[in-house]
């Protein structure tokens, strides 16, 4: 899927934007504070159902980050979680829209992650955060918590982790979301009635699944990196 892309030159260097998915970007976070402002618009003791909604999903997150990281630590870090998770679906969903009746100059609007980019920058911020917060709580030797001259490969895989970590959470996520709009795609090409809708059914589950998956890797790994152990 080509993508519309926009050159610039900023303090004398050539830049590339991929316009297409940096407005779908925007949009999804724009329709994520919308739905803030309208879910904590009024809040009551007796919640409505968009105030239940919300809260069942603050209450799994944490429920999560506490068996994790217990109660103090899960305290500190379910924002990020909670922003990874519903920007991430909400991102997958906007993807799912029918934005290919907007007819760009090339390229067409499709999900945010279906483009390296995003999924990479959201990896490495992940990756900068649990770095941080094990430097933080651990101090230095964080990066040798599993240094053993016995068991050098296994120090060695250890290492190798931290840098490997940003790679498969950006591949997977990016990899899923792409595929699946190929998938769409070919099949609407081939016949645009009936066929390709049990695909995009089903694309919503993966859009689901993919923003859970990507969300329980980081609170792993900001546990992993949190705990003194």
């Amino acid at each position: 899927m080509e993508h519309w892309v926009y050159s610039t030159t900023i303090f004398g260097h050539g830049v590339s934007l991929n316009m297409d998915t940096l407005i779908t970007m925007w949009l999804s976070m724009l329709l994520l504070i919308i739905l803030a402002l309208v879910t904590t618009r009024r809040l009551d003791m007796v919640p409505g159902k968009l105030q239940l909604f919300a809260e069942n999903i603050v209450r799994y997150f944490n429920n999560i980050a506490k068996a994790s990281m217990g109660n103090d630590e899960a305290q500190k870090h379910i924002a990020i979680i909670l922003t990874l998770f519903m920007f991430i679906l909400t991102a997958n969903l906007v993807g799912q829209l029918p934005m290919k009746i907007i007819h760009l100059t090339s390229g067409e609007l499709a999900s945010p992650n279906n483009d390296i980019n995003m999924t990479a920058a959201m990896a490495i911020v992940v990756s900068i955060y649990y770095i941080f917060y094990g430097v933080k709580r651990n101090g230095f030797k964080f990066f040798f918590k599993g240094f053993s001259i016995d068991g050098i490969i296994i120090t060695l895989v250890d290492t190798l982790e931290l840098f490997v970590r940003p790679f498969s959470l950006a591949l997977r996520l990016f990899a899923n979301i792409l595929a699946g709009e190929l998938l769409v795609a070919t099949f609407i090409s081939l016949c645009a009635l009936v066929i390709p809708l049990p695909f995009m059914l089903f694309e919503l589950f993966v859009a689901l699944i993919q923003a859970l998956v990507f969300t329980l890797l980081s609170t792993t790994y900001i546990s992993m990196a949190v705990q003194e152990e």
